[in-house]
């Protein structure tokens, strides 16, 4: 069928949401909600709703949150969050987005109300392992040593190699360990959604990397004479 019109869309992936969210089917539900976010304008939305659908949508990114999949965090409607008695959600995700460790346990740590939800207490050591990939991902780049990985994401060498094997199982980085060197060598990391610091971050590497290139060419040109000549 053409022309059909969104708000059809709209109520089927809605519909498809609450089953998923009824079945508590975190994943599913996640992308059905994103999906009915697609077809609805999030400014048509009451306040209330925007708040409940906020906080749902937000839980259920805990367990789908890996590299590709933080589109709920740039979402206008997770901003819904924000000066209510759930804002602190709205930080964990950017935590996670961050892989900011750091972070994370201080929220889970001081914040009675992430405490009192029975899905992210059950599941500790799973997000846990999510965010610690994420603090990998956000710090690797190229040869990397795992003493540097274990500092960050307060694990032991052991529990490293183990977290880049995983990482290195499920595809989202390629590269190789070097257990005698005691280093990573990093080829490639599957793509993410970005946030400003991170792209900030991106753009300062960048320059730095041109400054290098630049300092290489005027080392060259000034050497080519001699070069010439021999």
């Amino acid at each position: 069928m053409t022309d059909i019109d969104p708000s059809v869309y709209a109520n089927y992936y809605w519909v498809s949401s609450q089953f998923y969210k009824f079945r508590q089917e975190f994943s599913d539900f996640y992308k059905s909600a994103l999906l009915y976010l697609a077809y609805t304008s999030v400014e048509s939305l009451s306040d209330s709703f925007k708040l409940d659908l906020a906080f749902d949508l937000s839980l259920s990114a805990c367990w789908e949150i890996t590299s590709t999949t933080l589109e709920s965090c740039s979402h206008p409607i997770i901003k819904s969050l924000l000066g209510t008695k759930v804002e602190w959600l709205y930080y964990i995700l950017q935590a996670f987005n961050n892989g900011d460790l750091v972070r994370y346990q201080e929220l889970c740590v001081y914040n009675s109300a992430l405490r009192a939800q029975p899905a992210l207490v059950e599941n500790e050591k799973k997000l846990l392992e999510k965010i610690n990939i994420l603090c990998l991902m956000e710090i690797i780049f190229r040869t990397i040593p795992l003493s540097i990985i274990a500092e960050r994401t307060k694990l032991s060498i052991e529990d490293v190699e183990h977290l880049l094997m995983k990482s290195l199982s499920v595809h989202l980085i390629e590269g190789i360990i070097d257990q005698v060197e005691g280093t990573v060598h990093v080829s490639w990391v599957q793509p993410r959604v970005l946030g400003i610091p991170q792209i900030k971050s991106l753009r300062d590497r960048l320059d730095s990397w041109l400054g290098k290139v630049h300092t290489a060419l005027l080392s060259i040109e000034a050497e080519t004479p001699d070069l010439v000549a021999t």
